[in-house]
């Protein structure tokens, strides 16, 4: 077989890396027909990608890393992943708002990112239970008029800075706002939306019914990571907001599921 040399090596391995996420694993003699190389090729492709961790080799292809379903990185670990992307989620996303709206802002670290986009929108209610979300309110706010009122829910403290428990189910359930954004461990068509935390995935089902519009906020690498715990299916879901990593395919299933996809484009360059 005659190799494809219009695809380098990085180029082929990030549609190798593409098909893993999406699919859930890929098979090489699938591979050779769809990049046009020899096996031997697709297997020294497949080696470099397991070799740095992105994908774990099995007989006849390979399947995304093995990471335990329940594992929950720090707020710190998952706040260097795709920087990019979340800022490009958040910008979009705060377009959605309005002034005198009253929201919801789960824990993560793509609603901390569009937490600092809201700090100027006025008369905003916001609901939470992520510490970081409200301190960037906090901090916006200290020593001069806010622009926000922030309800900070209490609980108990995750690794990644959310409030999760009984006492936060109480307080969410008392109250109603017009937007939820919702941060993700794990979005797929199989397992909804998901969560390595047990705590956490009765929390946000509960932010989820009390909301009168669930957008979900999450970057291309979400797409097809199951957590531990479902805590609601796409069909609650009214609107995504991702970014362009999404491959077409996951796209297309998406906006078969929910009422609108949303794809940030890249921020421009300045």
């Amino acid at each position: 077989m005659s190799e494809n040399l219009n695809l380098l090596a990085e180029q082929r391995r990030a549609v190798i890396l593409d098909e893993v996420r999406r699919r859930g694993g890929v098979r090489v003699n699938e591979l050779t027909k769809r990049l046009g190389v020899s096996d031997m090729t697709v297997r020294r492709d497949l080696d470099a990608l397991a070799r740095q961790g992105a994908v774990e080799k099995v007989h006849g292809g390979a399947v995304p890393p093995a990471e335990a379903s329940s594992h929950e990185p720090g707020f710190e670990a998952k706040s260097g992943r795709e920087q990019g992307a979340k800022e490009s989620i958040a910008r979009v996303a705060a377009e959605l708002v309005a002034p005198g709206t009253a929201i919801a802002l789960s824990g993560g670290t793509t609603t901390y990112a569009l937490a600092q986009r809201l700090v100027e929108v006025p008369e905003l209610t916001v609901v939470t239970n992520s510490v970081r979300v409200a301190d960037v309110f906090h901090r916006a706010h200290e020593g001069r008029q806010g622009r926000a009122t922030v309800v900070l829910t209490g609980g108990v403290r995750t690794p990644s800075d959310s409030l999760v428990g009984p006492v936060a189910d109480a307080a969410i359930a008392s109250l109603h706002f017009d937007l939820l954004f919702l941060g993700v461990h794990g979005i797929s068509a199989r397992a909804g939306l998901s969560t390595p935390n047990l705590a956490e995935a009765e929390t946000n089902r509960r932010l989820v019914t009390a909301a009168r519009r669930v957008i979900v906020v999450a970057d291309h690498t979400k797409w097809g990571t199951v957590g531990l715990s479902s805590f609601a299916p796409l069909s609650a879901v009214d609107t995504v907001v991702t970014d362009e990593g999404l491959p077409r395919e996951a796209r297309e299933e998406l906006a078969e599921r929910v009422e609108s996809v949303l794809v940030a484009d890249a921020p421009p360059v300045v």
